[in-house]
C-alpha cells in the first residue's frame, strides 16, 4: 500500500492486496488510515463468490454504507438476525453502528461485488464477531419460505 504523508493532500490510491477479513469475506482496501492517513473513513470493495456467507458480526461504534455494483445479496440483521433484506446491483445500503448483520451472496452462479464505506479508518478494528448468531440463520435458509 502507498506511504502515508505527513500533511493532508489529495491522493490517488490503487486497490490494495485482497485479504480475507474477520467476517470471512474478501476485501480490496482503498482509502484507509494505512493508505492515506484517513482519520474518519475507510473505503474498499468486497467480493462475494456464489454462495459466500459472512460470519455474523457488528461494527462497534461505526456506521457502514454500501453500494452494490453487481449481483444479488441477502442480509440478515437485527439483535437476533430476525430481519432480512435483499440488495441488488444499484442499491445503496445503510447499516447503523452496532447492528448485528450477516450478509450472503444469494446466487449460486453470480459473484456479488459492492463498494463499502465505513466510519472506521482502520476497518477491521471495529469488527466484533458474534459466533452465537452464526447458526441462527443457517446457510442456505430461504428468507421467503
Amino acid at each position: 500500500m502507498s506511504d502515508v504523508v505527513d500533511s493532508p493532500t489529495c491522493r490517488v490510491v490503487r486497490a490494495g492486496d485482497a485479504f480475507v477479513g474477520k467476517q470471512a469475506l474478501t476485501y480490496a482496501p482503498g482509502i484507509s488510515a494505512e493508505s492515506v492517513g484517513s482519520r474518519g473513513i475507510h473505503l474498499q470493495t468486497v467480493t462475494m463468490p456464489p454462495g459466500a456467507r459472512a460470519r455474523a458480526h457488528l461494527h462497534e461504534g461505526h456506521e457502514t454504507a454500501l453500494h452494490v455494483l453487481s449481483g444479488v445479496a441477502g442480509m440478515w440483521y437485527g439483535p437476533r438476525l430476525e430481519h432480512h433484506m435483499w440488495n441488488r446491483a444499484g442499491d445503496y445500503v445503510y447499516i447503523p453502528a452496532g447492528v448485528p448483520h450477516l450478509p450472503y451472496n444469494a446466487s449460486r452462479t453470480e459473484t456479488c461485488i459492492a463498494v463499502i464505506a465505513r466510519t472506521d479508518p482502520n476497518e477491521q478494528e471495529s469488527v466484533v464477531l458474534l459466533p452465537e448468531l452464526d447458526e441462527v440463520r443457517p446457510a442456505g435458509e430461504d428468507p421467503m419460505a
